[in-house]
């Protein structure tokens, strides 16, 4: 038996590398459609990924990631931002799409859990903790076991701006008292063409670029050694990249996909000890006692996160 909580995601990451597909497209093959055996080679990938997750809950199995490897532990542990590919080949090529799956770690000193939790479950102010990524943020729903929250997603390049209007799911799962962990996953992508323009519009889902057709991430939490460590699996699926440009394009998209979730980590460090910093300062008292009392409701059956 776990505990169901309220909970939110690093979503910031979002299309940062694939953004860089993009500049080496030409113009004819701009558009694209996201079609049914796409859709269904990602379903599997997050299936699996979900799979892995919940292989991690097993007794005397590593719960996070830099735990597998002694080295990586210490690194973390001493201050470094560590981001990996989560898989041999990334990205992953699946008929008509890619999909980028990345793993990160960061560790927090001198914060708690609930100090985490209130920033990453805090919608609203998503915009400002992963700005200019993130333009606009505001939550839809709350509810005892899932949230909704909108995003709008901005990447920029030097000739190429895109935008995408998306909504999200949101599902924390508390394991005991030092660790919990927590699933997103967009529920609508939708490109907004011509953003910042008056003519600017939704296209349908599944139409448009091709940068960003879906995302689902992972997020692992662990008090301990006074602090809390912080894994991110951001996984995302795109368009495919024409064969004759994978040699040039892809190591480009891989080494700004690292940058891209490091900032990530980064920014929620930041926010996390901002925070921290301001309930210190103001005594705490109420914004502890409406977490704690958030985070220690009935205890519920496990819930199959989607």
């Amino acid at each position: 038996m776990i505990q169901i909580a309220k909970a939110g995601q690093f979503v910031a990451f979002g299309g940062n590398s694939i953004l860089l597909i993009t500049l080496f497209f030409p113009a004819s093959v701009i558009a694209a459609s996201l079609g049914s055996a796409t859709s269904k080679a990602w379903d599997d990938y997050v299936e699996s990924a979900k799979l892995r997750m919940a292989q991690r809950l097993a007794p005397g199995r590593p719960f996070l990631w830099v735990d597998e490897a002694a080295d990586r532990l210490a690194r973390v542990r001493a201050g470094e931002v560590l981001v990996s590919p989560a898989s041999h080949e990334n990205p992953r090529r699946i008929p008509s799409g890619l999909i980028h799956d990345w793993v990160g770690a960061i560790f927090i000193p001198d914060v708690t859990l609930a100090d985490v939790m209130q920033v990453v479950s805090d919608y609203a102010r998503f915009k400002d903790f992963y700005n200019p990524n993130v333009a606009e943020s505001k939550p839809i729903a709350s509810g005892e076991e899932n949230d909704r929250f909108s995003l709008l997603l901005i990447n920029k390049s030097l000739v190429l701006k895109t935008a995408f209007d998306t909504d999200y799911e949101s599902c924390y799962v508390r394991v005991d008292a030092q660790h919990g962990y927590s699933t997103s996953w967009t529920t609508r992508v939708q490109e907004v063409a011509e953003h910042g323009t008056p003519r600017q519009h939704l296209l349908r889902v599944g139409e448009g670029s091709g940068f960003i057709w879906r995302l689902f991430s992972i997020a692992r939490y662990v008090e301990r050694d006074g602090g809390v460590y912080v894994e991110l699996n951001a996984i995302g699926l795109s368009r495919d990249i024409p064969a004759s440009l994978r040699w040039f394009v892809e190591p480009i998209v891989r080494r700004v996909s690292r940058a891209a979730l490091s900032t990530t980590l980064q920014q929620t460090e930041s926010a996390v000890r901002a925070s921290a910093l301001r309930k210190a300062e103001t005594g705490g008292a109420i914004a502890v006692s409406e977490r704690e009392s958030t985070m220690s409701g009935d205890l519920r059956p496990v819930r199959r996160a989607h």
